[in-house]
């Protein structure tokens, strides 16, 4: 059993040297909330083109067992990555992806947006039966379970209710986080993969349609696209908007367990 002192240690590396994240958090919410542990993260927040995505990996944690080649996927080549899904599916009782696109981006806000995109994941896995008893979301903030516009675009979803939990920097620390991490980062760069194909112009096969200097060149030689965020700074005009999507600084602790619920 851990104790209080370890589970207080701050992870002060994001390199390849650093600690392989753990079950550890998969067991204290399970010894809370119940047995279905579902991690969250989402990939795609700061780019300029694009969706947002979120992935879900839901696990039971009375039969999981450790994988130690999982890692934030930030940490993993694209080869890797892709190589890790079949094992995430396998592993996980539930697993799933959701998109919100650049449209709903510019129509509800990125908070929104990440909080339909989530709700998408979440539908499908509940949709196959498996309702998580709550849900680990990495970063300090509850943007899944805030509530919130939900899609101008479909039906509302409607959808029990489970609780929400945060943890800063968990896709580095909770394998089911850094499994969903995978899941998205895998599905969303494939998405773009496929739109660069389709529109070679702003280099989005190699980019992922986030704020490479070829990329804001090409926004500023073609105009924006469909599929960029027309409501954010694009650099047309001036300085485009740059978010660093693996976070702007690095933060030692982890923050305390918190949150709210999610309708699921």
């Amino acid at each position: 059993m851990s104790t209080s002192a370890e589970r207080a240690a701050p992870v002060k590396r994001r390199g390849p040297g650093a600690p392989a994240p753990t079950l550890r958090f998969v067991n204290r919410l399970a010894a809370e909330f119940g047995p279905l542990i579902a991690g969250c993260d989402e990939v795609g927040r700061g780019a300029l083109a694009g969706p947002v995505t979120v992935g879900i990996v839901v696990v039971d944690a009375r039969s999981v067992v450790t994988r130690t080649v999982l890692r934030d996927s930030k940490l993993l080549t694209p080869e890797r990555r892709v190589e890790l899904v079949p094992l995430v599916r396998s592993w996980a009782v539930a697993a799933a992806v959701g998109h919100a696109s650049a449209e709903e981006i510019d129509a509800l806000g990125i908070m929104a947006a990440l909080r339909l995109a989530g709700v998408r994941a979440l539908g499908e896995v509940s949709a196959a039966g498996i309702v998580p008893d709550v849900v680990h979301l990495d970063g300090n903030y509850d943007w899944l379970g805030r509530g919130g516009q939900g899609s101008l675009f479909e039906e509302a979803v409607e959808l029990p209710s489970v609780p929400v939990r945060t943890t800063i920097k968990a896709d580095l620390k909770c394998q089911a986080v850094a499994a969903a991490s995978i899941l998205a980062k895998v599905a969303r760069d494939a998405l773009m993969v496929e739109y660069g194909t389709d529109d070679p112009r702003f280099n989005w096969t190699v980019n992922k349609g986030y704020a490479t200097p070829e990329h804001r060149a090409a926004l500023v030689e073609f105009g924006p696209s469909s599929l960029h965020r027309r409501s954010w700074r694009l650099g047309v005009d001036g300085p485009a908007e740059e978010y660093d999507d693996a976070g702007a600084g690095f933060i030692d602790e982890a923050s305390p367990l918190a949150g709210g619920k999610i309708g699921l």
